[in-house]
């Protein structure tokens, strides 16, 4: 059953954070990845990837594939392969032009030393979703690798929420793939005529957030809603969540949106936003730098201009603060790096990459 929007407590009933800038003029960044070897991989959303140093220094890492840098689309999510220090692969999420339209695609790389700097090589598209369609709205996406090695990919529905009760569709799906880009052996709709073997769940708007919860290693997304009915959710195989038939939001004119709050056969959110914080990026914390935190799950708010913090108890959200509201900065994706430091990227032309220090 779902739960209706809370209380927000106040920030000063937590830990403080001292907010540290890393590096700044970052252009519209999306996502950061942490190398072991020290500094951080950050994609902007123009379709350049960027070392960024240990002291904050940038360099532009050639070797990206070519996107479709429109509206919400361009060069999205970055992940380390969970071999990295020993494969030095990277995959990245990316909106793709096509005469058909453009689409969310997935491409992987080894990330090799250049003298001072870095490049990719032996690039390769090695996913291409079907969700097809001409304007720059809703590609998701967000990636993250499950304890089986498999990768999951989240799609948005392109702006044409009926997509996504297709399960013939790319369109409105959380994906599992393979890390060569193929339907990961074991789901729900392998062999089932009319349905794409990729995808785990639909019926999803455009989740920009995903993370493996690290109690029980399995997957959690956080999705926009419309007006309204930003959505968290734990994606389960072959689930409907519901998208546009059912709804916690509505329409930007003030209509409602399909059938309403439940149906039968369609699952609910675990949380949901009214009014919209627009989330994007999460981190479950269960670093010891924040004793207070662990065990909690931060979701980046653009329309919020925060961060929300929501403290759980197994899948239920007890309660939610807001933080860092005082930088009024869009936060578009938060990450627990691995010495344990938390650290958010800032959505402008001029964007940050911070620490959060305790």
């Amino acid at each position: 059953m779902a739960f209706s929007p809370m209380a927000v407590l106040p920030a000063a009933a937590q830990s403080s954070i001292a907010p540290e800038t890393v590096t700044e003029g970052l252009s519209y960044p999306w996502s950061v990845a942490f190398l072991p070897e020290g500094g951080y991989l950050v994609t902007e959303r123009d379709g350049l990837l960027k070392h960024v140093s240990e002291e904050g220094d940038q360099s532009v890492v050639p070797g990206t594939p070519e996107v479709f840098a429109q509206g919400q689309g361009g060069l999205l999510d970055v992940v380390l392969s969970p071999d990295f220090e020993t494969d030095r692969t990277i995959f990245m999420s990316f909106s793709q032009g096509s005469p058909e339209g453009a689409g969310t695609s997935l491409f992987r790389a080894t990330l090799a030393e250049d003298g001072d700097g870095y490049r990719l090589q032996d690039g390769k598209t090695i996913f291409r979703a079907n969700n097809r369609a001409y304007g720059g709205r809703h590609f998701g996406s967000r990636l993250a690798f499950a304890p089986d090695g498999s990768l999951f990919m989240t799609l948005g529905d392109r702006g044409d929420g009926p997509r996504s009760q297709d399960a013939s569709d790319h369109t409105g799906s959380v994906l599992r793939l393979t890390p060569e880009g193929r339907p990961a052996a074991g789901n729900p709709f392998e062999g089932e005529a009319g349905h794409k073997p990729e995808i785990w769940s639909i019926g999803h708007r455009n989740p920009q957030s995903a993370a493996i919860n690290p109690a029980t290693g399995v997957l959690w997304t956080v999705e926009h809603g419309a007006r309204g009915g930003d959505e968290i959710n734990i994606p389960e195989a072959g689930k409907n969540y519901g998208w546009p038939v059912i709804s916690y939001g509505r329409h930007y004119s003030g209509g409602k949106i399909g059938e309403g709050t439940e149906k039968a056969g369609m699952e609910q959110p675990i949380h949901f936003w009214d009014p919209s914080i627009a989330p994007s990026g999460m981190a479950f914390v269960t670093s010891e730098l924040y004793p207070d935190w662990q065990g909690d799950l931060l979701v980046g708010a653009l329309r919020g201009r925060h961060l929300s913090k929501l403290d759980l108890d197994g899948e239920t959200i007890v309660s939610e603060v807001q933080l860092l509201g005082d930088l009024d900065a869009r936060i578009r994706d938060v990450r627990q790096a691995p010495d344990g430091y938390l650290y958010v990227l800032t959505d402008s032309d001029d964007g940050q990459l911070i620490r959060l220090v305790p």
